[in-house]
Formats: structure tokens, sequence, C-alpha cells
């Protein structure tokens, strides 16, 4: 019996699920060092330019990772990291900079939008509506090999490593991921909960994702929030 009920739970938390989510979220309700989704995407090879839109809601004022993706050859790829209020850390192929003074709050929900393009290395990030400076982080870098995606953990090592300390507490929803910078209206248009283009790489209509531990799909509580 605990053999068979051990085989029911590796596969409930190795299956891939695909599905539309709208008006669904992600809940992490419990500090756990363990607890995450993996999200699966075909992506053309190299990577050279990208752009991550989603939304949080966090009570949390320790560190925290938003968004991990890792290549074989880098943990730190592409991966949005929160150190603490206030402040944002963007990574880039191990590269690494941080962005102050955009409107961040806790328990509330939070827009995110960050573009990277590597033909000049700009990088722009975009929170509740106001937009960082462009700053330049790694230009002419190019990202190789089956990208590793976690949401909730941050990975030290190749789809694993995971620092029970940097662990997402709370709510995620609307994760997309395109292979371009794409334009700003196109970001203004998420960030208020209208109509866009969904994401070409990771799509929250049609998204494949398995999760590991604590995490539950439930109804979303964000409908339209326009508090710019």
């Amino acid at each position: 019996m605990e053999q068979r009920l051990f085989l029911l739970t590796l596969l409930c938390t190795t299956y891939a699920a695909q599905q539309d989510l709208s008006e669904k979220l992600f809940a992490f309700p419990l500090d756990k060092g363990t607890s995450n989704v993996k999200l699966f995407a075909s992506v053309e090879q190299p990577i050279t330019a990208l752009t991550l839109c989603m939304r949080f809601f966090s009570s949390l004022s320790r560190g925290q990772s938003l968004f991990s993706l890792a290549v074989p050859s880098n943990d730190n790829a592409f991966l949005l990291y929160k150190p603490q209020i206030g402040v944002y850390r963007l990574h880039v192929n191990g590269m690494s900079l941080d962005i102050h003074g955009l409107p961040d709050v806790t328990d509330e929900w939070n827009s995110v939008c960050w573009t990277w393009d590597s033909s000049n290395g700009f990088t722009t990030l975009w929170i509740n509506g106001k937009r960082s400076p462009r700053k330049i982080l790694e230009p002419k870098a190019t990202l190789t090999g089956a990208p590793s995606i976690i949401l909730g953990q941050e990975q030290d090592s190749y789809g694993g490593g995971f620092d029970p300390n940097q662990s997402f507490i709370g709510d995620i929803t609307d994760v997309h991921l395109w292979n371009s910078a794409i334009s700003p209206c196109e970001i203004r248009s998420f960030m208020e909960g209208s109509a866009f283009v969904p994401g070409n790489v990771l799509n929250w209509k049609n998204l494949q994702y398995s999760i590991t531990d604590s995490v539950y799909v439930e109804n979303s509580d964000f409908d339209k929030l326009i508090c710019f």
C-alpha cells in the first residue's frame, strides 16, 4: 500500500498538465523550500531576446524568486529576483543589475514586465505601469540549450539547487514569455488588463506545467486592477 501511495504521489508531481489558466492563479501558501511549478516551453535556439510579463501578490519582505530560467551552462540565464521590498534584481547569463524606485507594493497585485534584447543589451523593467530607465545588460549574449523554467524557487543548479530562503510565498498569475522585446504599447495593455498578444514561448491561456509539493491552482481575484 505504501509503495502504491508513493508511486501515485510521484505521478501527481511529475505529470505535466496543459490547460487554459485564464482567471486562475498559482497559490504558494506555505514557507517550504521545495514547492514549485515547472513550466514547459519549446524555444528556438539560440535565445537572443526575451520579454517576461507576470503578476504576483505577496506579503514577503525577504528575498524571493519570481521567475527562474536556467540553461545547462548557466543557472541564472534569465532570472527575476526580488531581494527586498522596492528592489528587483535582473540576471542575464549570470550577470546582474538592481532596479530601485519603482512602485512596488505588498499585499496587493503587482504587474511586472521585463524586456531584454542582446542586439544592444538594452533591458527595461516595468512595475505597475512605471518603467525603469533603459539599462545595458549582457549585450551580444546568447542563451543556448533547453531552458528549465521554474516559478516559486531560484535554480542554483540546472533544474534544482533550491534555497528555502529564496522561495516565493504568495500568488502568481498571467505569466507570459516572448522571444523578443515587445513594444511599450503591448506592455501597457498587459499592465492595464486589456487585450494583448499572448506570449509565444509561454502563454497563460495554453500553459504546460507540473506542480511539486504545496502549490494550488485557484480562482484569480485580479480583475483589471487599475492602480497607475
